[in-house]
C-alpha cells in the first residue's frame, strides 16, 4: 500500500471513531408494559408459580403483588397435603385478581 493509500485508510478509520463517539445514543429498547397480579387464598404457605416459574409463596405473593407482561398466563398454586390449583389468566391493562383456596385432600 503506498503512502497516500495508507493515509486516506488511517484517515478513514479516525473519522470512523469520531463518528461513532459522536452518534446519538442508541434509544433504549421498548419496556414491555406490565400488569400487577393481586392473589388471596389459603393456607399461606402454598407455592406460587407463574408460566413455569416459582414466584414465592402465597402469602409473600398476596402482600405484594408480581408485575407480569400483558398476555396469557397459567398459574399453579401447591401446598402438601392440598389438591393443586391451576388457572389461567388474561392480563391486560386493569390488575388481575385472582383467589385461590386449596381443598385439603380427603382421608
Amino acid at each position: 500500500m503506498g503512502v497516500t493509500a495508507h493515509f486516506a485508510a488511517r484517515v478513514s478509520a479516525c473519522a470512523l471513531v469520531v463518528l461513532a463517539a459522536c452518534a446519538p445514543p442508541e434509544a433504549e429498547a421498548p419496556v414491555a408494559k406490565t400488569v400487577s397480579l393481586r392473589m388471596t387464598g389459603s393456607p399461606p404457605q402454598a407455592t406460587v408459580t407463574i408460566d413455569d416459574i416459582l414466584v414465592g409463596q402465597l402469602n409473600v405473593v398476596a402482600a405484594r403483588g408480581v408485575a407480569m407482561p400483558v398476555g396469557v398466563h397459567h398459574i399453579s398454586v401447591e401446598a402438601p397435603g392440598f389438591l393443586p390449583w391451576d388457572k389461567e389468566v388474561k392480563a391486560r391493562d386493569a390488575a388481575v385478581k385472582v383467589e385461590a383456596v386449596l381443598e385439603k385432600i380427603p382421608d
